[in-house]
């Protein structure tokens, strides 16, 4: 069943045409990724999709009843709203109980002596059947650590909107969602449980990710823009990769094989009589059709990253005793380390712990309470920052190039201008008499991150570098910071640049305690050592007795019998469903035929309901333990 259907679809800003003639479709359940260099088009097109501009040519259809939901890549909401209209501004009548149902319980919490009447509430709620989709907003709100529901949206960092965002979209059970970079943004935790809920939602999904393991795990088609035309592959990211490759290889060919015939041709066409008239047209034809493809891809370009860092000497930074608190916030208690060459580290945590702020003492932005900071001579920083720059929207390119200088060195010891180094870095020699404001985000992320390596630093420091950049370009960083002589320090979200570049991991896990964990964020997560809110609450289930720290005296009467049997076998159901819910979700990332995969989809929510249940009635058991 087709739930999207894209026709013909055509987009220019200016002389810059994005792309032009792109025609495909969705069917329910699909899972599809949009893919390809940092401006070709990507947000345009979802944005386009999703009704929130308009093509230049083409259309966009929707079959009648789906119901659409998106998160664009940085949500915008009334600063003056809290998080309850902003979460429920859909009007729809079983969300719309549920919103008044959810903040009446809230004043219930705070203020019980005037507590509002809930009855009213309770019955309307049972007249719509709504109770299934208030226990689907509570997990939602929950699992993204929305709890304080009266705060203000201005109040709310950028990763506490794009939960906002996240939760506003998912709760009104979307027929088709549309994700702009879903993940930007968002700790750990929240993204691992966003895969999931991902893979195993019966729902058809459209999205923009430069996170591959995301990617890998959700997706089930990816489709490429690629000069102005789009190219579907079935399968999820790393099967793309392959048939990319092959794709690419089999163009190659065919282009080499239209220059020999070109040649012919040309020669062909020397020979005959000026005059197009008295040529074949046929062969006419035929030669430019040939001299058409014997173009394609010939202006194909691809990064390239080959900067020189500074040399380093012995010495390169020593932290000894460093100390950092923000009020009753402690970011350092007493840390020490002394970084050596080449270091390479993670820097893992949650939003809020101060990983940007201590990127900023070691670069001494800012001072620490207390202790010794000593850089060695011949360190210097490069910092690429969370934030993007704030470029003047009229300077050129080239301008904001030649402004930290206008000629660079190269690793083989050769120079370059700054328009040469442009060109390297996909900014055409038209591109680079635009000014900045024309540019796509991407664009511009890849702007900064040229301005930061052309200084040409030994202690490269990176906050959050995939945000924006498309995938090819991750790639070519990726393999420049791997052969990078200088140290490396990272703080990312994506778990795949993470695991390639890091040696070993400086865990914040708040309270001022950092940890050095010697290996990568999977070895982090096989050994246990960064678990999620959920892992932390099944592991206080299997050791209740643990949280008692002294007997508290109860009016509740004690389990009879035949419930503590009940409360005894509890716990193993519980973990078989688990099993079951973990091999529903494994199938159904391996099948295509959209019947089963419903039936799946069924079977799971099923599961996840008898689960809850078990759950909900053993902690009603275990407060009478």
């Amino acid at each position: 069943m087709n739930h999207l259907s894209v026709e013909n679809l055509a987009k220019s800003y200016d002389s810059r045409q994005l792309f032009e003639g792109l025609t495909f479709g969705l069917d329910q359940g699909q899972k599809a990724a949009l893919v390809g260099v940092n401006g070709c088009g990507k947000s345009t097109m979802m944005k386009i999709i999703a009704g929130l501009e308009p093509p230049d040519k083409g259309e966009v259809s929707f079959r009648k009843g789906v119901r659409v939901a998106m998160v664009p890549q940085n949500p915008d909401f009334d600063s003056e709203d809290n998080i309850v209209q902003a979460v429920f501004a859909e009007d729809i009548e079983e969300l719309n109980v549920v919103r008044d149902y959810e903040i009446a319980l809230h004043k219930a919490t705070i203020d019980p002596e005037n507590a509002p009447d809930i009855t009213p509430l309770i019955e309307r709620m049972d007249q719509l059947n709504a109770w299934d989709y208030e226990s689907k907003v509570k997990q939602i709100l929950g699992e993204l650590g929305l709890h304080n529901l009266d705060q203000k949206m201005g109040e709310l960092s950028g990763g506490q909107r794009k939960r906002v965002a996240l939760a506003r979209a998912l709760i009104i059970n979307p027929d088709f969602l549309i994700l702009d970079e879903p993940t930007n943004h968002l700790d750990l935790e929240v993204i691992e449980w966003l895969e999931n809920y991902l893979a195993t939602a019966n729902l058809t999904l459209l999205m923009v990710t430069h996170d591959r393991y995301f990617l890998d795990k959700v997706t089930n088609e990816i489709l490429e823009i690629d000069q102005g035309q789009i190219f579907k592959y079935k399968g999820n990211y790393a099967h793309f990769l392959e048939k990319k490759a092959e794709r690419e290889e089999m163009e190659a060919s065919s282009v080499d094989k239209a220059k020999n015939l070109l040649r012919k041709e040309l020669e062909w066409m020397r020979r005959q009589p000026k005059a197009r008239g008295t040529k074949a047209k046929y062969r006419v034809d035929a030669f430019y059709e040939t001299k058409e493809k014997a173009s394609k891809g010939v202006n194909r370009q691809e990064l390239e990253v080959n900067l020189k860092g500074e040399r380093q000497g012995k010495k390169i930074m020593e932290l000894e005793q460093v100390s950092k608190r923000f009020g009753d916030l402690k970011i350092l208690d007493h840390f020490n380390h002394t970084f050596q060459r080449k270091e390479r580290v993670g820097i893992v945590g949650p939003n809020g712990v101060g990983k940007s702020t201590f990127l900023n003492i070691l670069i001494g932005e800012i001072e620490a309470d207390s202790g010794r900071r000593e850089v060695g001579q011949t360190t210097k920083f490069g910092y690429y920052t969370q934030e993007e720059l704030k470029f003047d929207p009229n300077a050129r390119v080239i301008d904001v190039v030649k402004e930290v200088a206008e000629v660079i060195q190269l690793a083989d010891g050769s120079q370059i201008t700054a328009s040469q180094l442009l060109n390297q870095f996909l900014f055409p020699p038209k591109m680079q008499f635009n000014v900045v404001g024309k540019l796509s985000g991407g664009e511009r992320r890849r702007l900064q991150l040229l301005r930061v390596l052309m200084n040409n630093p030994n202690f490269l420091i990176l906050d959050e570098p995939t945000n924006d950049l498309d995938l090819m370009t991750l790639n070519v960083l990726e393999d420049y910071l791997e052969t990078f002589e200088g140290c490396l320090m990272v703080v990312s979200h994506d778990r795949y640049f993470m695991d390639r570049l890091t040696d070993h991991l400086f865990v914040f896990e708040g309270d001022g305690k950092v940890r050095d964990f010697p290996g990568n964020y999977t070895d982090l997560r096989a050994e246990g050592g960064l678990k999620t809110s959920k892992e932390k609450l099944q592991d206080s289930k299997k050791s209740p007795a643990t949280k008692v720290e002294e007997p508290v005296k109860s009016d509740k009467k004690k389990l009879s019998y035949n419930e503590q049997r009940e409360f005894d076998g509890l716990e193993s159901e519980m973990e078989k469903l688990e099993l079951r819910k973990e091999e529903i979700g494994e199938k159904m990332n391996t099948i295509t035929d959209f019947e089963e995969l419903q039936k799946l989809a069924q079977d799971l929510e099923a599961v996840k309901e008898q689960l809850e249940e078990k759950e909900m009635r053993w902690l009603e058991l275990s407060e009478r333990v």
